[in-house]
Formats: structure tokens, sequence, C-alpha cells
């Protein structure tokens, strides 16, 4: 007898985004970039932008990214390099990557 084992079932349930999103950027820098992109793209306040929101489809074109990305950089006083930019899609993206160069820079 298997002692009733096969009955057992689990269920996974979804976690809250605020749970499963593992940032490795700093919480307020994620808030700046939110700020700036927001601001950039002239974003009405009802829309959200997170940590996952891409440029993209918060309606941003190649000109606006570089927009985006000059803000960054005069923010955070940071220089990114062209090949860095091409690879920043989302805010996550822009934020691990001013952390990083924000950490060299001080090193």
């Amino acid at each position: 007898m298997d002692q009733g084992r096969s009955s057992l079932a689990f269920r996974l349930r979804p976690m809250p985004a605020r749970l499963r999103i593992s940032c490795a950027a700093k919480p307020e820098t994620v808030d700046k970039v939110c700020e700036i992109v927001r601001k950039q793209l002239a974003l009405p306040s009802d829309k959200p932008v997170t940590c996952d929101s891409k440029f993209a489809e918060l309606g941003a074109d190649s000109l606006d990214t570089v927009e985006i990305v000059m803000g960054l950089e005069e923010e955070f006083g940071i220089t990114v390099e062209e090949d860095n930019a091409q690879n920043i899609a989302t805010v996550l993206d822009a934020a691990e990557l001013i952390d990083k160069l924000c950490s060299e820079k001080s090193a």
C-alpha cells in the first residue's frame, strides 16, 4: 500500500510581482530610471513604469531610447558606451548597467 501518497497534489500559485522580480540594481536606481523614462516619453501618471517595462512597449523609438540614455548619463554622471546602450531594452537593463558603471567609477 502506498499510504495515500499518490493522492497528494501540489498547486503552484503565482507569486506577487514584487516578490518575483530579483533586481540586481538598487531600488533607488530603478526608481530614478523609471522617473527619467516617464519624463522623457511624457507618459501619463497612470501609465505604469516598472522594473520589467520595455522601452518599446512604452512607445519609445530608437531616438527616444538614445535620449533616455543621454538623460541617464546626465543624471548619474556616467558615460554609456554605444555597445552597452544597444543592450538596454528595459528599465532593469538600464538600472543594472548604471549601478555597474557607478561602482566602477567609484572604485
